[in-house]
């Protein structure tokens, strides 16, 4: 079982984003001497007082050149707002200084900001996710190659450098509605999911869409399943349960709001997102604690993260240690070192 820590680099208001970086290099950094196995790096942009991890890519270089050890994730690259040939370059740039560390995550993102800051129409990122994936492949495999798509046209490029790892990064494909988790399946492609917009509950459901996509794309075996989630440890229940509950409900009360914004999707999609959004603006902390996000003492979240791996199959875990950005820096570095010390080992 491989461990991993995810961030945001929050940045709450009131904090500088000097030291929004300072901590969260910081909380990377001990992520590797406490002994996890990979750190995750998030993509958000346009959302002041929450994150100043706009280029994820940028961070994992300076990752590469801070750490000797740990993976170093994307989780994940929104492709369809990347000029392909650059995100090309970059990734295969990132891979060689960090010696082959380097997992690329990549998704669409549900958050219709993303795309209406860069002014690309939501309703094109299907579309634009596939065909700069189709892109990359290329841009990473072949010398010389030409490209004729919906979106993008290059004759006879010669991409460089070329990944380290080979044929490229290992890709591990973002989920958060229902219809991509068999989509992600046919492609026999590892998938990546999370808690947020949807509960725990839906997730599980969903996951059998995956596990039939794989089956009818005449992949082998079983998909490599990725599980984020909100997770918090403290020696106390009630520490557990008090420490991050403002920070928490802030987050979900947040992205209830960004989850409201037009964007020129379908009407299903919009429908989709607005039942979200209802759903998040009046969720309670007694329902986030049980759908939404792991937070206990050692024992406890040993015994919840035992059930849903039951549940779910996930095969690798990365813990996201600050739901919200509120929580303090030192409270955050606690709950690391409890979870790598008194959790993890139960579960390797």
């Amino acid at each position: 079982m491989e461990f991993g820590l995810f961030t945001e680099f929050q940045c709450p208001a009131g904090m500088n984003a000097s030291t929004a970086f300072d901590q969260s290099m910081a909380q990377m950094t001990a992520a590797e001497d406490l002994g996890f196995d990979a750190v995750w790096l998030a993509e958000i942009h346009f959302q002041k007082d929450r994150s100043v991890l706009s280029s994820p890519l940028v961070i994992a270089s300076a990752l590469a050149t801070a750490t000797r050890r740990v993976k170093i994730g994307i989780a994940v690259q929104v492709l369809p707002l990347s000029h392909p040939l650059r995100l090309a370059e970059d990734v295969a740039t990132v891979d060689h200084l960090s010696k082959g560390r380097l997992e690329f995550g990549i998704g669409r993102s549900g958050l219709p900001g993303h795309y209406q800051g860069f002014n690309i129409p939501y309703s094109e990122s299907r579309d634009r996710f596939l065909e700069t994936l189709e892109v990359l492949r290329k841009a990473w495999t072949e010398e010389r190659f030409s490209h004729a798509g919906k979106f993008w046209q290059f004759t006879d490029v010669c991409v460089m450098p070329k990944p380290y790892q080979k044929p490229y990064p290992p890709l591990r494909v973002a989920a958060t509605t229902e219809e991509t988790y068999p989509m992600v399946g046919r492609m026999g492609l590892p998938i990546f999911v999370a808690p947020r917009t949807i509960s725990i509950s839906d997730l599980t459901r969903f996951m059998s869409g995956y596990h039939s996509g794989w089956s009818a794309g005449g992949h082998a075996g079983r998909g490599d399943v990725g599980l984020n989630m909100p997770l918090y440890v403290a020696e106390t229940a009630r520490a557990a349960r008090e420490e991050p509950e403002a920070s928490t409900m802030h987050f979900y009360r947040t992205i209830s709001e960004a989850l409201r914004k037009r964007d020129g999707a379908g009407a299903q999609t919009a429908e989709a997102r607005v039942a979200k959004a209802n759903r998040l603006s009046d969720i309670t902390y007694e329902e986030v604690l049980s759908e939404q996000a792991i937070f206990g003492t050692p024992e406890a979240v040993v015994d919840r993260l035992l059930a849903l791996r039951e549940e779910v199959g996930f095969t690798s875990l990365s813990v996201w240690m600050n739901p919200g950005g509120q929580i303090p820096h030192e409270r955050v570095l606690t709950s690391m070192r409890l979870f790598v010390e008194r959790v993890a080992p139960r579960l390797s």
